[in-house]
């Protein structure tokens, strides 16, 4: 319909831009993505237009940011590939804010991660603050989402976890896992994102659930919820980054790197902010024990594999 407001999302055929475009159309919104995928089956058929990124030609990625209301940012890189790089996704999500500047989008709704510090000495971290101060310095209407790690259908992290439990007597822990992680829903940051993108006001906000435990405390629950008995074993960060390694090689994927293991141990992975989602962790996974954790979700297989949707992954 001719006169609706465009919105454009990054990575709606992926996992939280999926979420949020969803939303969105459900609003009645117009909704175009910005994708590295556009190969993937799209979920949503011809009520989502796409576009390839187009970072090497800026003048083609204003064009498919021009005449946006606003544009929601997912884009990002989980860790350091040979493939792809945190120096690469902050390069082009640079490009990316520049060219919706160029384009005359209203406002920037960004998705950053909980506890970001350009003097962190973890590259994830360092990179996400240098592109919130880009766009806080940027001139254009911003809110900056700072989710602490996501859980849903599609994730990887809680459902690899429960991978582990189905299958291991014996779970490893970095030190003693008291360190805290507050999970939050999918869902409901794509809600917080929705409701930033019809405001105004320049914000920077914790996108954390309502559940916090220590890693010890998620293992136990876990396994609690799929009916499985377990013993939580600590070990040095440097042994079960080892163990994250090899378990890694025989499945082709990567389970946690290095800065990941110190991030999850000094606690990033919390804040002590209020909760801004209302999902519960604990009876998300009541009502999906039968599935949680069947199979392994794959960051690798979902990077190389560009023409499958994430659940064939």
């Amino acid at each position: 319909m001719p006169g609706r407001p465009l919105h454009v999302v990054t990575g709606a055929l992926g996992y939280s831009g999926k979420c949020i475009a969803r939303r969105l159309l459900e609003l009645g919104h117009r909704v175009r993505t910005l994708t590295g995928s556009p190969g993937r089956p799209n979920p949503f058929s011809d009520a989502l237009e796409i576009h390839p990124f187009h970072f090497d030609q800026p003048e083609r990625l204003v064009e498919s940011l021009a005449g946006a209301d606003v544009l929601y940012n997912t884009y990002w890189v989980r860790f350091n590939h040979r493939e792809f790089t945190h120096a690469d996704a902050v390069r082009n999500t640079l490009v990316l804010f520049d060219a919706a500047r160029r384009a005359g989008v209203r406002r920037v709704v960004h998705v950053s991660i909980a506890n970001p510090s350009e003097d962190s000495p973890l590259e994830y971290y360092r990179g996400k603050a240098r592109l919130e101060r880009a766009l806080v310095d940027s001139g254009l209407s911003y809110a900056i989402l700072r989710p602490t790690v996501l859980f849903g259908k599609e994730d990887i992290l809680v459902n690899n976890i429960a991978w582990n439990v189905r299958r291991f007597a014996v779970l490893p822990v970095f030190g003693g896992g008291q360190y805290r992680i507050q999970p939050v829903h999918v869902d409901d940051l794509a809600r917080l994102a929705v409701e930033q993108g019809a405001a105004s006001e320049n914000v920077i906000l914790d996108a954390v659930g309502p559940e916090t435990f220590t890693y010890r405390q998620l293992l136990l629950t876990l396994a609690e919820i799929l009916g499985k008995r377990r013993w939580i074993v600590p070990v040095p960060a440097s042994v079960g980054y080892l163990g994250c390694v090899a378990l890694g090689k025989l499945l082709g994927d990567v389970i946690l790197t290095r800065d990941e293991v110190r991030g999850l141990m000094a606690g990033l992975l919390a804040v002590d902010s209020p909760p801004t989602g209302t999902v519960l962790l604990t009876d998300w996974a009541r009502r999906r024990a039968s599935t949680l954790g069947l199979r392994w979700a794959s960051e690798l297989a979902r990077r190389r594999n560009r023409r499958e949707a994430y659940d064939r992954l």
